[in-house]
């Protein structure tokens, strides 16, 4: 199979392209310009893949590449920050504009599930983001060296039924808490520009609780934390961090784990039943 691999920011899209090639699949890249890393165009010339790099907004651009190559399967992976949406950074394109006009909301599932029934329309199927890197979601239980302190998990314990209400209003994945107090909650801003307010805002001790939505859609805007994730932590004095077992990618695996127990944080991964969790 001919893949499509539409990235983003991050290490992300690294990993689906050695996975999908480790697979024998072929690879096309759709690199966001303003967003993916430019090693990735290094990493394309070592697999053996067609790279291009499209500014953000060209949506046609985009699809045309991909029918091109023969893709009729894709993969989102990595991040394009959504403020770039309000901030003038996209430029769109008129099957771009067309899908914004109809949309009620921007949130991030209304805007890429649009796209997505796009590419769909054009032949082209949005897979799982995850599909091919399975080993890299989270286990449940403890997954570093310490457990989670008893402060620790009445934190956490409170935080999820505040992350699971703003995940399933489509607002944003993580809140930080601090002795049963909500001390900041994420919206466009990205994990770690909320771990490093908490920080600011309640100093040394903020427990961190990252979920996937109620009805996580598995093909885009899955969480990821990586070592990224632990040193903005580590930096705000963040000590425990709670991720969603089987819906959360770990993108460094043992590293991220071994650089936890490095900086002395719990890291846990929470059991989610199937109801919850959409699947």
């Amino acid at each position: 199979m001919r893949l499509g691999l539409i990235a983003g920011n991050g290490r992300f899209p690294f990993l689906v392209l050695e996975a999908a090639r480790a697979q024998g699949h072929e690879v096309t890249i759709v690199a966001a310009q303003e967003e993916a890393f430019p090693e990735l165009t290094d990493a394309a010339a070592q697999h053996g893949a067609a790279i291009h790099w499209v500014s953000l907004g060209k949506l046609g651009a985009c699809i045309k590449l991909l029918t091109e190559d023969g893709v009729t399967h894709a993969v989102m992976a990595g991040q394009v920050k959504h403020t770039k949406i309000f901030s003038g950074g996209i430029v769109p394109d008129m099957l771009f504009l067309s899908v914004l006009a109809r949309l009620t909301s921007r949130n991030t599932d209304g805007l890429i599930g649009a796209v997505a029934d796009v590419l769909r329309d054009q032949g082209i199927e949005l897979m799982d983001s995850t599909a091919l890197l399975r080993p890299l979601l989270a286990r449940q239980g403890v997954l570093t060296r310490r457990s989670p302190s008893e402060e620790e998990q009445k934190d956490f314990e409170f935080g999820y039924r505040m992350a699971d209400a703003i995940a399933a209003l489509d607002i944003g994945q993580t809140v930080a808490v601090r002795q049963q107090a909500v001390v900041a909650v994420e919206a466009m801003e990205g994990t770690d520009e909320v771990i490093a307010r908490a920080g600011r805002l309640a100093g040394p001790g903020v427990a961190i609780v990252k979920v996937a939505k109620p009805n996580q859609d598995m093909r885009f805007d899955v969480p990821v934390i990586g070592i990224a994730t632990v040193e903005a932590m580590r930096a705000a004095g963040a000590s425990a961090l709670s991720i969603d077992a089987g819906r959360t990618l770990v993108i460094e695996g043992d590293a991220v784990v071994a650089a936890a127990d490095e900086a002395g944080i719990a890291v846990s991964g929470r059991a989610v039943h199937d109801e919850e969790a959409g699947g």
